[in-house]
């Protein structure tokens, strides 16, 4: 009964989502501000600027994971670095060879 009822309230959420997905689209504002959604910037393969991440859940010279708000996100590279964070962005430096959405 409950794996049913979980199934029922996650699809409950999509449908959320989806709909507000939609009207956000639809008056063509910025789903990074109306949906928390991260937003990476990167510069060839040595920078990238990261906006609305939620915290850093590993970080060594050649794995940085964030947290978002509906995923994670891992750099994987050679010397990377977090130059500067604050609560809403951060840049990480080094030679950057993958980046995966998890």
């Amino acid at each position: 009964m409950k794996k049913s009822n979980d199934r029922i309230q996650k699809m409950e959420l999509k449908k959320r989502e989806s709909r507000k997905e939609a009207i956000i689209e639809s008056l063509k504002l910025p789903k990074d501000i109306c949906m928390g959604a991260l937003k990476v910037t990167l510069t060839g393969n040595r920078e990238a600027w990261i906006e609305n991440y939620r915290g850093i859940l590993e970080y060594t010279e050649s794995v940085i994971l964030l947290q978002a708000r509906t995923c994670q996100v891992c750099f994987e590279g050679t010397g990377l670095t977090v130059d500067y964070y604050t609560n809403e962005d951060m840049k990480i430096s080094g030679c950057i060879s993958n980046i995966k959405y998890i």
